[in-house]
């Protein structure tokens, strides 16, 4: 797992700011340890007004914060004045945004990004405790890459739907005609088993009737995301089982339910990393496999 997140770490940062994981370190042990806090915090029993109290864990999460944005200015600042120089370049997102024009460039200092990644490990455990889905997936791998390195145009062929003759023959034991990328079945069971968050929480705006429930406004909601994931009613007697075939046709038809696979979220605020994410895990497996 630490392997996987200093993977997503470097990568993030190469794509952001062109930068090592080595020159933003420091960024994401700050962010790995207000991700310690948070869990600490979530641990405790729930005190409404608590967070505004100056207690030591909440001096240092506002610390924390202070110094993850001192750093990221420190970055864009640095940048900004390579350009004026001539110096400057744009083959990063933050050169790109600059060179635009773009007045405010504000980075959150969260590690959802990384923690979006860290599932990757499960991946890579599911698949040596399934042999037969490592197989698959490697042969599909090669089917659409060969003894090439992968591209862009290849992985986009792993996004949704790829048929192949070869995996037809191969693979003829599987129960209905496969039309979902195999990679692209197991990543997203894994993100049912193991999503990146646990939960989301919601603020209820305005009274609002939920089927025998009424939610008055000012009340925050938890969505127990990993609750919904396993539940037997949603995805049948084996919810807790790996078994990626149950995405072969998508995930609409994976589940009883209309909204039960938000491994990213959903809704107006949902992840704006997931592309990012999923194209990072399936870069990274292509490679591996």
């Amino acid at each position: 797992m630490a392997l996987s997140a200093k993977f997503a770490s470097d990568m993030i940062s190469r794509t952001a700011f062109g930068s090592s994981y080595e020159e933003g370190r420091n960024i994401f042990q700050l962010q790995r340890e207000l991700e310690e806090l948070v869990m600490q915090s979530q641990r405790s029993i729930y005190i409404p007004g608590w967070r505004f109290l100056a207690t030591k864990m909440n001096k240092r999460m506002k610390e924390i914060d202070k110094e993850v944005q001192a750093s990221l200015k420190g970055i864009i600042n640095k940048r900004e004045r390579a350009i004026k120089q001539g110096e400057g370049k744009n083959n990063d997102l933050l050169g790109i945004l600059m060179e635009s024009n773009l007045k405010e460039i504000e980075e959150h200092g969260n590690n959802k990004n990384m923690a979006q990644f860290c599932w990757f490990g499960s991946t890579m455990v599911m698949l040596t405790r399934h042999p037969s889905w490592q197989q698959r997936a490697r042969v599909e791998v090669l089917q659409v890459f060969g003894q090439n390195k992968p591209d862009f145009d290849g992985l986009n062929r792993l996004k949704a739907f790829f048929e192949s003759t070869i995996l037809a023959r191969e693979f003829v034991k599987i129960a209905s005609p496969q039309s979902m990328s195999q990679v692209t079945m197991i990543l997203y069971e894994v993100l049912r088993l193991y999503p990146p968050g646990s939960f989301l929480t919601r603020n209820v705006h305005e009274e609002t009737k939920l089927g025998k429930l009424s939610l008055p406004a000012g009340l925050e909601t938890v969505l127990p995301i990993i609750l919904v994931h396993h539940d037997h009613e949603l995805w049948g007697d084996d919810a807790h089982e790996f078994k990626p075939e149950r995405f072969s046709e998508g995930v609409s038809k994976a589940t009883k339910g209309q909204v039960s696979f938000f491994p990213f979220g959903w809704g107006p605020r949902i992840c704006v990393g997931q592309n990012f994410a999923m194209m990072e895990a399936k870069l990274t497996l292509s490679m591996i496999l």
